[in-house]
């Protein structure tokens, strides 16, 4: 049985790697590596070294599991397989916020998504997300009927490098958009107040079409703020955490989390809302939450002015290492081994 993925924004490079920094290209890359062999889904047929890519009206839909990382189309995936076989097997990963859809029809749309086809999810708090959706926006005989699985999205432990303590603190902007739901005014509010009290460079590494807006612009003008293009390849990426002395986090909701986990794991100091999603990325009695703006720029002025001190009560909190918890709690093999469990056991076929 073969593998197709499809997911309409990522960004092939004329060698044919999947180049993109986001989070969908990451895990697009991700799949490959745990499907080898599988197929790109894309409006034109091509032939790279280590994969195809081909129009979803090409693909054996008899043979092939369609992944689909968009998910509101699923149905119309469905329909375009169905043309050339009575059973086409499509299946949902979902790997970011519920929260992105917020009209009625795309609301609605998820959910009969989901409920029509096996979904998967990139971690708890996502599954019941939407489970709650399918409950809501559909009717009972379909909701009841849903087939909806997660599993933490993990960290590839082997990227992780040596610490490389920088001469000033660096703070990190923990996200490559500048989008309201991370609320980035939030972020240069607090570190404007807290570099008046300390010296510290504030870095941030945006997507290309977020470096032009007007927040970029505002938190560059700052002397003491670095504002580029995210890093050019994963090594780098990697590098530049283990120099990352803190990050303040100020999204509103997260499906998951992906980089504030890389960031602690690499050993920055994580300042968090005091958020369901923050609390269900770290253990219990982490630090290091903060309910008000005042609270924030408390927090990390100790990040970067008591960070070895920090880093103790983090190691305490998860009962004497949170980088040993963390790769317990976030290890990508577990992901890995998941998925290819769940397409074995929706669609009784295995790599």
């Amino acid at each position: 049985m073969k593998i197709a993925i499809k997911y309409d924004k990522m960004t092939i490079d004329p060698d044919g790697t999947v180049a993109g920094h986001g989070a969908g290209d990451t895990l697009v890359r991700r799949l490959l590596r745990v499907f080898p062999g599988a197929t790109l889904i894309a409006p034109r047929t091509h032939r790279y070294p280590n994969f195809d890519v081909m129009p979803v009206e090409l693909v054996d839909a008899e043979t092939t599991v369609v992944i689909n990382m968009d998910v509101i189309d699923s149905a119309a995936v469905w329909q375009e397989l169905h043309a050339s076989t009575p059973e086409p097997k499509v299946m949902n990963f979902v790997w970011w916020n519920t929260s992105r859809f917020d009209t009625e029809v795309e609301k609605a749309t998820l959910a009969l998504s989901c409920a029509l086809f096996p979904t998967f999810a990139n971690s708890e708090r996502t599954a019941t997300a939407i489970r709650d959706t399918v409950k809501r926006w559909t009717v009972q005989q379909l909701a009841e009927l849903a087939k909806i699985s997660w599993v933490n999205l993990g960290i590839r432990l082997e990227h992780v490098m040596p610490r490389q303590e920088p001469d000033k603190p660096i703070v990190l902007y923990p996200a490559i958009y500048l989008s309201e739901r991370k609320q980035p005014q939030l972020f240069i509010d607090v570190v404007s107040k807290v570099v008046k009290r300390v010296p510290i460079t504030v870095e941030a590494r945006l997507a290309e079409s977020h470096l032009v807006s007007p927040l970029a612009m505002q938190l560059s003008r700052n002397r003491w703020a670095w504002v580029g293009p995210v890093t050019p390849t994963r090594r780098q990426y990697w590098e530049a955490l283990a120099r990352t002395t803190a990050f303040l986090a100020t999204a509103r909701d997260e499906s998951y989390g992906l980089e504030y986990i890389e960031a602690l794991t690499s050993g920055a100091v994580g300042i968090f809302p005091d958020t369901d999603w923050a609390h269900a990325i770290v253990p219990e009695a982490y630090p290091f939450f903060y309910s008000t703006p005042a609270q924030a720029e408390e927090l990390l002025y100790r990040a970067v002015t008591e960070t070895d001190a920090c880093r103790a009560e983090m190691d305490q909190s998860a009962g004497g290492s949170l980088s040993q918890w963390l790769r317990e709690h976030h290890d990508d093999d577990a992901f890995e081994s998941s998925i290819v469990e769940h397409v074995n056991k929706w669609f009784g076929t295995g790599q």
